[in-house]
């Protein structure tokens, strides 16, 4: 393919750009993969659209094509392939780890130490452009039964609740609270309930997202965190005063974090997912005498990626209820300031249907 296309960059001054670059040619192990939806990740606002925060191998790379949540088809082969080929639809792993250390071979990409490791979006071209350069290891296949907007979510944050959610073990014997009610945390409950938790509770000061969680039916309960001695009334009253066997953190916020801990029910687990800031509380009534367990979780395996896709289709339930607003490539600036302001669900960018 000889000709250009437009990528969207992050300056890191809470603007987009938008430049050509070449299509690039698939070389050994590699696919040419045509996007058909990449949506926009909250560390993408955090890390790299308002500023350029990360440092040496984990930092953003400027001139870099954004966008670590894309799904598409594969239109250009490489050599040397051994299990996808032309015509396949597939989610891409947002970490390209080298492939032969420990982490990697556990397929846990995200924890590569290697200087070879290289995250789409961020060291390599991601999916804010027509067209991906893929390497085949980082492909995660994607059912027909699943939208390209379903994958795209899978991506990342599908991925990384499920990891939580897997770590702390969810039943019919659990109650759920989740604190902060991003797309992540929206992720999390509607999982949450996928795998047959008793009762879900959502916390966040943020009105559209907490009005969200009530109209996509995935909370029995949302409160409002802003006092969180009121919110933590609440929810020991609506549990019976026993707390939730399960809680989940979503939000990095060192008040809604305590909340999180504090409402964890004795003999409970509670697991942190939102990245930054900081927590504050005090070990021996918070943890130690009430016998908790608290975790901590990054993003998930290829392994486990794979199993999730595979439950999500037996379970029915599609990721892009999540996305409120589509935009096309030519409004990604648009699109990152939305998501920035927080008034929204999950912001997705948007491709024709045409394959090549």
């Amino acid at each position: 393919m000889n000709k250009k296309v437009l990528g969207a960059i992050l300056p890191g001054n809470s603007t987009v750009e938008l430049k050509e670059f070449d299509v690039p040619k698939p070389g050994h192990g590699q696919v040419l993969v045509k996007t058909k939806a990449s949506t926009i990740c909250g560390s993408d606002i955090r890390c790299i659209y308002r500023a350029h925060v990360g440092k040496g191998p984990e930092g953003y790379q400027p001139g870099m094509v954004a966008g670590h949540e894309p799904a598409g088809i594969i239109v250009e082969e490489g050599e040397g392939l051994k299990r996808f080929k032309k015509g396949d639809r597939v989610i891409v792993y947002h970490i390209s780890g080298c492939g032969v250390c420990y982490d990697c071979r556990r397929g846990y990409y995200i924890s590569c130490k290697s200087p070879l490791r290289a995250a789409y979006g961020w060291q390599r071209n991601g999916g804010m452009s027509p067209y991906i350069l893929c390497d085949e290891k980082d492909l995660i296949a994607l059912p027909d039964e699943l939208s390209y907007e379903d994958g795209a979510q899978v991506a990342c944050g599908f991925g990384t609740c499920y990891e939580a959610l897997m770590k702390v073990g969810i039943s019919g014997n659990d109650r759920v609270l989740v604190t902060g009610l991003g797309p992540v945390g929206l992720a999390t409950l509607m999982l949450a309930k996928a795998m047959g938790c008793d009762t879900t509770i959502g916390c966040d000061v943020n009105e559209e997202r907490m009005q969200l969680a009530k109209d996509l039916g995935l909370a029995d309960y949302v409160f409002n965190s802003m006092d969180p001695e009121a919110c933590q009334k609440q929810i020991m009253e609506v549990t019976g005063g026993y707390g939730c066997e399960r809680a989940i953190d979503c939000s990095a916020n060192n008040s809604a974090r305590a909340l999180a801990i504090r409402c964890t029910r004795e003999w409970g687990k509670m697991v942190m997912v939102g990245e930054g800031n900081d927590v504050t509380f005090n070990p021996s009534p918070d943890i130690m005498h009430g016998q908790k367990t608290i975790y901590g979780s990054w993003v998930t395996s290829l392994w486990r990626m794979e199993e999730l896709v595979e439950h999500l289709v037996r379970w029915g339930i599609h990721p892009d209820k999540l996305i409120t607003h589509r935009f096309p490539l030519e409004k990604a600036g648009e699109a990152y300031a939305l998501m920035a302001s927080g008034k929204c669900g999950k912001v997705a960018i948007t491709y024709d249907d045409e394959d090549e």
